[in-house]
């Protein structure tokens, strides 16, 4: 169905979105102006809650800006999934803080820390237990 301004989303659409996200110090962490629209079908689960829920009313050319609480993102981080791991596990890789690395199982990790002898590493998505914020924009619905 081609649109004329005056459809309103509501689950099961499929929507074009344009948007940029940001943490609450206003750092952006990623954003998708000046590149191809984010297509997705609304309350398919596709996206974060809050973002899905966010589009829910809006009309094509709509913008608005939401907070999207850590529940209706990314989740709590858990602090049992910062680990510490023997060095020697490494071995020839030269790891440092902020790299990510990768599992046996196919989880992805951040270096936390490196000392002498142990590597912390953190297995929480990088953006779990963070306030987001997004300017969404709607740039069509199907």
């Amino acid at each position: 169905m081609e649109n004329d301004g005056s459809a309103i989303v509501k689950k099961g659409d499929k929507v074009h979105v344009f948007y940029t996200g940001y943490l609450e110090d206003d750092t952006v962490f990623d954003s998708n102006e000046g590149k191809e629209a984010l297509s997705f079908e609304v309350g398919s689960g596709q996206v974060i809650k809050g973002f899905d829920d966010a589009v829910i009313g809006m009309k094509a050319g709509e913008s608005k800006k939401i907070t999207v609480k850590p529940e209706e993102a990314y989740g709590d981080r858990h602090e049992d999934m910062v680990i510490k791991i023997p060095k020697t596990q490494f071995q020839g890789e030269e790891i440092k803080a902020g790299m990510m690395v990768g599992s046996n199982n196919g989880m992805q990790a951040t270096v936390v820390s490196v000392d002498k002898d142990e590597i912390t590493l953190d297995f929480n998505f990088p953006l779990a237990g963070k306030t987001l914020k997004f300017d969404i924009k709607i740039a069509s619905i199907n």
